[in-house]
């Protein structure tokens, strides 16, 4: 169940990236550009932060095991002297 809710989150995730992108694009052309576009970008932002605390959460076990291991080594150093 997790792994299926990972891959829609994922596709999400990357879509909103791409979505950033063109905006972002769009907003630093010179070009004449209709309100909603703004509106997108702002609104594509919160949702893109959204996504990126529950890909977080649904991979911290990962991230802990994987990338927080120097802490647990680090700690067990120091604390043996």
């Amino acid at each position: 169940m997790k792994q299926k809710i990972l891959r829609v989150l994922n596709i999400l995730l990357i879509l909103s990236f791409l979505l950033q992108v063109v905006t972002v694009l769009l907003l630093m052309s010179d070009m004449e550009l209709p309100g909603y576009v703004f509106e997108a970008h702002e609104a594509n932002g919160i949702a893109m932060i959204a996504l990126i605390f529950f890909h977080v959460i649904l991979n911290f076990g990962w991230i802990k095991m994987n990338y927080l291991k120097f802490l647990r080594k680090k700690a067990t150093t120091i604390a043996n002297g």
